[in-house]
C-alpha cells in the first residue's frame, strides 16, 4: 500500500452493479476536484473480443472450461505490475478496451484494445473498476486442482510470494460490489437475452461454465474488501431462470459490511441515509435506491484521507 500514490479498486462480477458505484465515485471526483488515473478491468483481458470467443469455444470443444473470470484469459501479472508500479512511483502501463461507450472517442472496432501507454502524469491516485481489483491467485494448476482446493488466500499480504499473483496487496481502498447470486444470474440472463440477443439456454450454459472460476477467483475477493455493498432483493428470486424481470432498486436492500467499523461514525452516516439501520456492529442496511448516496457519504471521507496522507 502507498501513502504517496494510492490505489482504489472497485471489484465485482459482470452485472453486479460496479458501474453504479463507479459513477458515484466519478461524482466525488468532479465535486472534489480530484484527478484519478482510471483503469477498466476489461483492458486486462488477454484477448480481444473475437479471439476471446474463439479461445473459449475451442477450449469447450476440448472438454476444458475457460471463462472471463479465470487466469487463462486475463493478464493478472500485468495488473499486479501496474498496481505495484503506480503505488511505488505513480507510473505504469495502461490501455483501453473499446466498448459502445467509448468507441466514438477511440475510433476503433468494438472489442479491440488500444496500445499500451504510460499512466497520465499528475494524477492523484489510480482508480480501478472491474472483475479482479482484489484478486489473489497462488499455485493454481487447473489440471491438478481438486474440487475442494481454493487457490485464493483470503487475506491481505504485505509481500508477493514467489508463485502466483497478489493484486490486493497494493490496494489502499478495496470496494466490493456483489448482489446475491440469484439476482446476479437474473441480471445476466436479462441483459444477455435482451441486449445481446442470446438464447436463455446459451446464457445458462455460460453461467455454468464459468462457475468454477467464479468460485475461485471472484467470490474470495469479497472476504478481503474494506467495504462490501451487497444488493439483496425483497421479492421472490428463488428460480432465477424463469424470472420475467429484474427486481428494481426499490425492491431491494443494500447490505454494507465494513472491514474496520471503528473508523466510521455510524449514527452520523445513518442520519443522512433515510431508512438506514445497523444489523450488526459492522453491518449497515439501507434501501436499495440509496446505493449511490451511500457510496458518496461513506467513501468521500476515505478519499480525503488518502489524499491527506499523500500530501503529508
Amino acid at each position: 500500500m502507498s501513502s504517496k500514490f494510492p490505489v482504489v479498486a472497485v471489484t465485482g462480477s459482470s452485472g453486479a452493479g460496479t458501474t453504479t458505484v463507479r459513477n458515484a465515485f466519478q461524482d466525488i471526483f468532479r465535486r472534489e476536484g480530484i484527478k484519478p488515473a482510471v483503469v477498466e478491468g476489461e483492458s486486462f483481458h488477454r484477448h480481444e473480443r473475437e479471439e476471446m470467443k474463439r479461445v473459449i469455444a475451442q477450449a469447450h470443444a476440448e472438454g476444458k472450461s475457460l471463462s472471463h473470470f479465470g487466469p487463462e484469459v486475463n493478464l493478472f501479472d500485468k495488473l499486479e505490475t501496474l498496481f505495484k508500479e503506480y503505488s511505488e512511483h505513480g507510473t505504469g502501463q495502461v490501455r483501453a478496451y473499446v466498448t459502445e461507450d467509448n468507441q466514438e472517442q477511440l475510433k476503433q472496432p468494438l472489442g479491440t484494445f488500444t496500445s499500451w501507454e504510460p499512466v497520465p502524469a499528475g494524477t492523484d491516485f489510480l482508480f480501478y473498476e472491474g472483475l479482479h481489483g482484489g484478486v489473489v491467485a497462488r499455485n493454481w494448476t487447473r489440471r491438478k486442482m481438486s474440487p475442494s482446493h481454493n487457490p485464493i488466500v483470503a487475506e491481505r499480504r504485505s509481500t508477493r510470494t514467489s508463485n502466483g499473483v497478489d493484486v490486493a496487496q497494493y490496494v489502499d481502498l478495496l470496494i466490493g460490489v456483489v448482489p446475491v447470486v440469484n439476482l446476479e444470474w437474473i441480471q445476466k440472463i436479462h441483459r444477455d437475452t435482451n441486449v445481446r440477443g442470446l438464447s436463455a439456454d446459451a446464457v445458462t450454459e455460460t453461467i455454468l461454465r464459468r462457475m468454477r472460476d467464479y468460485t475461485h477467483f471472484i467470490v474470495p475477493q469479497f472476504s478481503i474488501t474494506d467495504i462490501n455493498f451487497q444488493r439483496v432483493p425483497v421479492v421472490d428470486t428463488s428460480d432465477p431462470f424463469i424470472a420475467r424481470d429484474v427486481p428494481m432498486p426499490d425492491e431491494s436492500i443494500i447490505v454494507i459490511r465494513f472491514r474496520e467499523p471503528h473508523q466510521f461514525v455510524f449514527p452520523k452516516m445513518m442520519r443522512r441515509i433515510q431508512g438506514a439501520l445497523m444489523s450488526r456492529p459492522n453491518t449497515m442496511v439501507i434501501p436499495g435506491g440509496k446505493l449511490s448516496l451511500a457510496v458518496e457519504i461513506i467513501c468521500t471521507p476515505l478519499i480525503h484521507e488518502l489524499l491527506e496522507r499523500r500530501q503529508g
